[in-house]
C-alpha cells in the first residue's frame, strides 16, 4: 500500500463522495490550516486545466486523506 502524501502545492487530488462525480482539485496555495483551491479537468494528455467559472475554495488540510468524507491524491499537476 502506497502511503498518501503531505498536500502540497500543484497536486492534484480528487474527492471520494461519490456525489462529487469526480471532482477534481488543483492545490493553489496552503495556510495554517487550510488548502486553497480550484476545480480542474484532466486533459487526454494528463493536464490539468481549470474549469471556467467554478469558484476558488478552501478545504481542510486534514480532509486529504482517501477515506470515504476525505480525498485520494491524484498526481501533479502538469
Amino acid at each position: 500500500m502506497t502511503e498518501t502524501p503531505t498536500p502540497a502545492v500543484d497536486q492534484i487530488w480528487q474527492d471520494n463522495d461519490p456525489r462529487a462525480d469526480e471532482r477534481l482539485v488543483w492545490i493553489e496555495r496552503i495556510d495554517q490550516t487550510h488548502a486553497h483551491v480550484r476545480q480542474v479537468a484532466l486533459t487526454a494528455a494528463g493536464e490539468s486545466v481549470p474549469l471556467p467559472g467554478v469558484r476558488r475554495t478552501r478545504i481542510r488540510l486534514d480532509r486529504f486523506r482517501p477515506t470515504s468524507t476525505g480525498y485520494r491524491y491524484v498526481g501533479t499537476a502538469k
